[in-house]
Formats: structure tokens, C-alpha cells, sequence
């Protein structure tokens, strides 16, 4: 559980219909397996001791006794189980007949939820055996024990302030009100379903998007444990297709018609940490509902749920060509915006030849288009100096001229070395000045030739480089629209190349496919036989690692030690631990460092979930300190 991991399993046993004594043992033993691999909650079937498709023999004393004993056989066996166990049985009370889900910790039942909405239509019929829960729980006298019986119990652990949770049964979640919900709003975290779901066509994709959905509405995990082979199939075939999701993602689905257990870990503190930033998930104002404490010990959790490495990059295929054209139009359309507002027929992009540049000429083209613009407004400025290579000029020069721009060739090694000896600095020591120099001196031209086009420029930083400071202040920094201002370093690849795969040019497409395959500098020293001698993830990290670092530090407010935990699992086999420890470090000390230059960034497009606009996602003091971040990253060993 350390750093709010949870690990949880959705456990569907063999059953045999009324044979509880059989069910009883099944259910035991996938409580010590589950135990056995850390399930710190463990969440079986609706009705599992005895079977869903009873039928009438719910009716019968015979199977209820049994059932009420086998409820504490189980809650014994589980008496050394370090988990928060729910189990599902029928059970009599005051003469009435429930459909419960009954917790178990310690060896004691800790609560009995009931089912609130019973269905009674198609193949269900349990209003004819079974009465719909009380409005509101309330405590009854259990075999000689007084404990709470009702809807939305909480179950709230005493060594994790997070983790509360609360169950709810099949149908439940199927309603148009969950119970769910008003126990979400109270606190719980966690929301395990006991149920009995049986197949039907196109019923699997309905059942994933539905608990997908819930678990993205309330802000909390969900563990979905469905019946499975061992009931009747009178009429009904049950596949057992269990269900962890979190937040809307899901974290692992079983395969139907095999019973057996999925597990992953449930992230608690981030699960609190989103409801903590969003402000349309209002708690409930009053402590309505019955809190119930249960116990299990803080353990390390070993992880098995898996993250992806370029966390901004979209999956593959379709998937992928149809988010990278959703990003393309929504800068581009940004863009539109702001020309059409400032009366604007005119851009001016400064063309590097790299990824960037290529980007914002791209999207500038695209916003024209969109404009119904003649491509020949927009002004492409190659500014040459003491590092740019052959292969870098020529690409941002054949590019241009395909893309129908105005291509602007404005040397300026003369006008820098002209300010060198005005400010009396050596042409031969290139430390920052003589980099930012140059990067001032283009921005300058750019602004200026803006001026004389009646444009606007276009800004070509992306956000990785805003992340980590890269960007000259009042150089490359400035602009009059940044176009890729929130799209990171790992995207702005990808982009490029659907951009190329789509172009229908295959002279365009060549020149992007060598664009993409230069390395990433910002050519401000002079080359080296020709090659480029400045490589930025030489000098600042592997973007890939610093994309990951801004992902979860920014999305999900994680501390730099599990960062670094899920990054080792992320990259293994990519890069060592030292490595990563390295850059983690070096982003935190840059990221706290350089948030003045983005305390004053130029407009620009959000196209994701993260962004580090001053006026929208991301608001911090520029004198921030980073002491307990950087403490926090000191505790760790490579090893860990």
C-alpha cells in the first residue's frame, strides 16, 4: 500500500447451484490465493455460497442455514487473511429475505450491504424470492452480534486516511441512481460490485463501458466480480467476466467463460488527489452514511498494472491517426482563430529544419487552409548562423517551398557578431551568450518581418522545452501564438510523422521522414565536420524520461520517489535506474528553476489533459522552492 497503492481482486470460484458446503471451499481457496499475491480487498460473486440461479430454493430453511454458516466458516478461514473480503449470500431478517454482500476482516463480518435495486424484467425475476434493502442502514443483532445493515455502508481503513470502501450489488450500478454515488460523495474511494451478470450478445462491451463510465463519474476505483461457470443454465449461461477499473481506464477485464481471478493495484492517493482538484466533485455536506473501520497493514505492493512509457503519445494504428489529426485541428483551428480576429492574412514562422518548426509551419498551413487563405501569406524565415548544418537548411528550405510558403532566407551571423564586439563579447567563448545571442537576434528578425507583413509570428516551442526551461527568454520564448505550446517533445514526432503519412506528396513525405530522423539541437554551436554538435538530450535528458516525469508530476500530482518508482517499471530494459534517478533530478531542479518564462508564455492551444499555460492548468510563484521535491528524490536508492 505504500504510496497509495492497493492491491485488488475480482474473484469468480467454481459453484456447484445449492451446494454451499462446495461453494464454501472454492470460495476459501481463491481467498488464500488471492491473499497469498497481496489482494489487500477481495471482492466474490452476488450470492456466491450458495449460487445466483437458486430459484425458489432460496425459500427453503435448509439452504439458508447453510449459507449463514458458511458465511462464518469463511469469515474464520479469513480470520488470518490480511484483506477486506466481500462475499454474497442470501439472508433472512426479520423475516424478510435479502440479497447482502457481506464484509468480512479479521475473522469478524464486519457489515451486510444490501441490494437496492432488484430486477425484475427479461430473465430476472428476483422480486419473487428476495425484498428490496432499506432506504437507509441501520445496525441489527447478527448470531449475538450488533452490526450495520443497509445500502452505502463505508468501510474505512485505519491505516490509510484514503482508502474507504463501499459496496454495491449487480443491478446497483445498472440503476439509474447508483448507491454508489451518495457513497462516493461521502468519501469511499473504492466501489466493489458483487454480481451475477449473465452473457448475452454485445452484453461484454455494454458491461466495460458501463463500469468504465461509473468509475470515471464518481472519481474512484471499481472492482467488478461476476458469476461465472457453476451456475444453471436452465435458461442462462454466466461467463464470469470480472472487471478493475479506476477512474475510467480499466486496469484489467477477464476473459468470459473461464472462472478464475484478475488482480491489478488501485491508486487511492491519486483517486483522492483528482477529487481534490475537481471542483464539480462535491462531497456530501452531512456524515449520513455508517463508517465501519477495518484493519489491514501497510505492506509494499508489489506492481503489476502497467504504464505506458510516452504516456502523451496515442496507441497505435486508427487509434493513433485519429487522435494525431484531432490535435493537428485543434492547434490549427486555435490558430484560425486568433488570425481571423486580428484581421490577419499573413504569418511568419522561423524554419529551423526541425521537429518544432516543421510542426508550427504544418499547423500554419493547415489554419490558412482552413481560412481559405492563399498559402503565399505565409512567410518562412531560414536564419542560417554559426551552427546551422547543410542537411537542416535544406530541408526547412524544400519544405517550405512544397508547403507553397514564402520562403525568406535572413543570414545573421554578420548582425551577432556586429552585437558580440557592441557588448564586447569574444566570439570565441560560446557559453550562453553567444547561444542566446543568436536565438534573440532570430526572434528579432522575426518580429520585424511580422512588422513589415502585417503577420503575426508563430511560435514553434513545444512544452517539453517549457517544462525544463529550454527556450532562450525573450528569444525563441517569445511569440505572438505558440501553436505547440502544449503539445510535449514525445508528440510533436508523431504528429509530424502522420502529417508526412498523410500528405499524399511523397517528395514532402521524404523530406518530413529526414526532418524526423535529425537530431534534436538547437544549432547555436558551430558543426563538426559538417554534423550537428550541439544534441539537446545530451545536454538536458531523453525528452522520452522528461515527458514521463511532467506527466505524472503535472496529471496526477505524484512525488518524485514514485515517479521514479513507476518510471523504473515504464522503461525497464530502456534505461538503468541511475539514469533515470539522473534526469529525475535534473527535471525538478529545471522545472522549479524556470517557471518565470512560462509565467509570461504567448497564447496558445490546450490539446491535452496537461498544459502549463500561467492563465489555464498550471499557476505557480516563480520563486517556488523546490526543497521538499528534491528531499523527497534524496531518500531514494537506485536500487529501489
Amino acid at each position: 500500500m505504500r504510496q497509495g497503492f492497493v492491491k485488488v481482486a475480482a474473484a469468480t470460484p467454481d459453484i456447484r447451484v445449492a451446494d454451499v458446503a462446495y461453494n464454501t471451499e472454492q470460495i476459501c481457496r481463491l481467498i488464500e490465493e488471492t491473499a497469498d499475491e497481496g489482494a489487500k480487498i477481495i471482492v466474490f460473486p452476488e450470492l456466491c455460497v450458495t449460487g445466483y440461479t437458486c430459484g425458489d430454493l432460496f425459500t427453503q430453511d435448509i439452504l439458508l442455514t447453510d449459507a449463514r454458516s458458511a458465511l462464518h466458516r469463511i469469515a474464520g478461514f479469513a480470520k488470518d487473511k490480511d484483506a477486506l473480503v466481500f462475499v454474497g449470500l442470501p439472508l433472512s431478517v426479520d423475516g424478510e429475505l435479502y440479497n447482502v454482500a457481506a464484509a468480512l476482516n479479521r475473522g469478524a463480518v464486519l457489515g451486510l450491504t444490501t441490494k437496492t435495486f432488484l430486477p425484475n424484467y427479461g430473465e430476472f425475476y428476483e422480486m419473487r424470492q428476495f425484498r428490496q434493502g432499506p432506504k437507509e442502514a441501520r445496525e441489527i443483532l447478527f448470531d449475538g452480534q450488533v452490526i450495520p445493515f443497509g445500502p452505502q455502508l463505508l468501510f474505512e481503513s485505519t491505516v490509510m486516511d484514503s482508502l474507504v470502501v463501499s459496496a454495491e450489488i449487480c443491478e446497483d450500478v445498472w440503476s439509474p441512481v447508483p448507491p454508489s454515488i451518495e457513497a462516493a460523495r461521502e468519501g469511499a474511494t473504492i466501489i466493489v460490485n458483487c454480481s451475477a451478470s449473465d452473457e448475452t450478445v454485445g452484453k461484454e462491451s455494454y458491461r466495460k463501458s458501463l463500469i468504465e463510465g461509473q468509475s470515471a463519474r464518481l472519481i474512484s476505483g471499481y472492482v467488478y466480480a461476476n458469476a461465472g461457470e457453476g451456475e444453471s443454465t436452465t435458461d442462462l449461461v454466466f461467463g464470469g467476466h470480472n472487471i478493475i477499473a479506476e477512474n475510467g481506464t480499466v486496469l484489467r477485464s477477464g476473459r468470459r467463460f473461464e472462472n478464475g481471478v484478475i488482480c491489478s493495484e488501485i491508486d487511492v492517493n491519486r483517486i483522492a488527489g483528482e477529487r481534490r482538484k475537481n471542483t464539480t466533485f462535491q462531497t456530501s455536506g452531512e456524515r449520513k452514511l455508517f463508517r465501519i473501520p477495518f484493519y489491514i497493514e501497510e505492506t509494499d505492493t508489489v506492481l503489476t498494472r502497467t504504464f505506458p512509457s510516452r504516456p502523451f503519445v496515442p496507441g497505435a494504428g486508427e487509434e493513433r491517426a485519429r487522435r494525431c489529426e484531432e490535435i493537428l485541428t485543434i492547434q490549427a483551428m486555435g490558430l484560425k482563430k486568433r488570425l481571423a480576429h486580428a484581421r490577419c492574412s499573413s504569418a511568419v514562422v522561423g524554419i529551423s529544419g526541425g521537429l518544432d518548426s516543421t510542426l508550427a509551419l504544418l499547423v500554419t498551413a493547415k489554419a490558412f487552409d482552413a481560412l481559405q487563405l492563399s498559402r503565399k501569406g505565409i512567410t518562412a524565415v531560414t536564419m542560417p548562423c554559426f551552427g546551422t548544418t547543410d542537411r537542416t537548411y535544406q530541408n526547412a528550405c524544400r519544405m517550405s517551398q512544397k508547403l507553397g510558403a514564402v520562403l525568406r532566407e535572413v543570414p545573421i551571423a554578420d548582425s551577432v557578431s556586429l552585437h558580440f564586439k557592441d557588448i564586447g563579447h569574444d566570439p570565441e567563448d560560446h557559453s550562453v551568450t553567444f547561444e542566446n545571442a543568436q536565438a534573440r537576434e532570430r526572434t528579432q528578425v522575426l518580429m520585424d518581418i511580422a512588422n513589415q507583413t502585417g503577420g503575426l509570428v508563430i511560435g514553434t516551442g513545444d512544452m517539453s522545452e517549457l517544462a525544463l526551461g529550454w527556450a532562450t527568454y525573450n528569444g525563441d520564448h517569445m511569440s505572438m501564438y505558440g501553436v505547440n505550446a502544449s503539445v510535449p517533445k514525445t508528440l510533436v514526432r508523431h504528429l509530424v510523422h502522420y502529417y508526412a503519412d498523410t500528405c499524399g506528396d511523397e517528395e514532402l513525405k521524404a523530406i518530413l521522414y529526414d526532418v524526423l530522423d535529425t537530431p534534436v539541437s538547437p544549432e547555436l554551436l558551430p558543426p563538426k565536420d559538417g554534423e550537428i554538435a550541439q544534441k539537446t538530450e545530451d545536454l538536458v535528458g531523453p525528452y522520452e524520461l522528461h515527458d514521463f516525469f511532467l506527466y505524472y508530476m503535472i496529471r496526477f500530482g505524484y512525488e518524485p520517489s514514485k515517479i521514479y518508482r513507476i518510471a523504473r517499471l515504464a522503461f525497464e530494459g530502456e534505461y538503468d535506474n541511475i539514469t533515470i534517478l539522473k534526469w529525475l533530478e535534473t527535471f525538478y531542479r529545471r522545472f522549479f528553476g524556470q517557471q518565470f518564462k512560462r509565467s509570461c508564455l504567448p497564447d496558445g492551444p490546450k490539446v491535452g489533459t496537461v498544459a502549463l499555460s500561467p492563465r489555464g492548468d498550471w499557476r505557480m510563484p516563480s520563486d517556488a522552492c523546490a526543497a521538499s521535491w528534491l528531499e523527497d528524490l534524496a531518500r531514494v536508492k537506485p536500487g529501489q
